[in-house]
């Protein structure tokens, strides 16, 4: 077995640069990089290039960007690499001819505890579902979604008011050690492969992490309050969380929460019922009580704090209602 392998690394975002970086500075060599086509962005429609793709080049490292991964030239041109070892972070499914090719396999990072949120977005669905741990697994691939043998697990806990983008940066970080720890690992021939259906037991209940859709962001505020804290920051900062004002000189408009704090009491007013003095507090009633809004963006507007918010658009509430 190879003692430096020869790595391609597959992935998009920064959540994936932190990997990338880390197998650099550990000395192992990458010889090419996979990641997304660039995209257009901004009001130019500019070309953009991931992340990733702007750390590989500035490090020297080959880039390929294929739109289809079945693709013949892209297929050669991977083979051509002669990858002993692929890694793959936060990146789209790959055919069989790309994950089997190298000798000593491809793996994935996960950002949850496999077999638990298996999908495209773990971090969100465990905030929003209220766990109180998470963690970072790496796996071989095969032919199904997150269901390869695992190699090895990193666990981390959940803070109570955490955010989703909180959460992702500590995972971001631990992912990358756990990464460098896996392919010392499987140079040495000391990893262990755990099947996943090992941990699951007959009366287990696998939680899924599906991908998030706008539909998928509004709040419901017949909703009790913890379960509308939860919600809001599995979504922040991104998609976020919106509501809906239903204004009386005007259409619709969606406003955006980033932090809410919970209330829960027997005192509180119609679900999505807006309260404020125009100065320091906006809160919305709920099944149980109220949500104090502490960050949020009216639609077309940047984020804001709440002073900062009814300083500048505090005088739409008393005609304002939530829906």
């Amino acid at each position: 077995m190879a003692t430096t392998p020869r790595i391609v690394f597959f992935g998009t975002p920064d959540f994936a640069v932190a990997s990338l970086g880390q197998l650099l500075r550990a000395g192992f060599s990458v010889v090419a990089v996979v990641t997304a086509p660039d995209k257009q962005a901004g009001r130019g429609l500019k070309e953009k290039a991931s992340p990733v793709k702007e750390f590989a080049l500035q490090h020297g490292i080959q880039v390929l960007q294929p739109v289809n991964m079945k693709d013949p030239v892209f297929l050669e041109q991977l083979s051509a690499c002669r990858p002993d070892l692929q890694i793959v972070i936060a990146f789209r499914m790959m055919p069989r001819q790309v994950w089997a090719l190298p000798p000593m396999g491809t793996f994935n990072l996960h950002a949850s505890l496999l077999p638990q949120y298996r999908g495209a977005a773990p971090i969100n669905r465990a905030i929003m579902n209220g766990e109180v741990e998470s963690g970072v697994t790496t796996f071989f691939l095969n032919e199904q979604i997150d269901t390869g043998k695992i190699l090895l697990a990193e666990k981390v806990e959940i803070g109570p008011d955490e955010t989703a983008g909180e959460l992702h940066d500590r995972l971001m970080k631990t992912g990358a050690a756990l990464v460098l720890k896996t392919v010392e690992k499987i140079v040495s021939g000391e990893i262990d492969e755990i099947h996943q259906d090992s941990l699951i037991s007959a009366d287990s209940i696998l939680k899924q992490a599906p991908k998030i859709f706008r539909e998928d962001c509004r709040i419901d505020w017949n909703q009790d309050v913890c379960t509308i804290h939860n919600f809001i920051r599995g979504l922040s900062p991104h998609p976020g969380a919106y509501a809906i004002l239903d204004l009386a000189d005007g259409g619709p408009l969606q406003l955006k929460i980033f932090r809410a704090v919970p209330e829960q009491t027997d005192q509180h007013g119609s679900p999505g019922e807006f309260f404020t003095d125009g100065k320091s507090y906006l809160k919305v009633g709920a099944k149980n009580g109220f949500m104090h809004l502490h960050e949020l963006q009216l639609q077309g507007r940047k984020v804001m704090n709440t002073g900062d918010f009814l300083r500048g658009f505090g005088r739409i509430f008393p005609e304002t209602r939530g829906i």
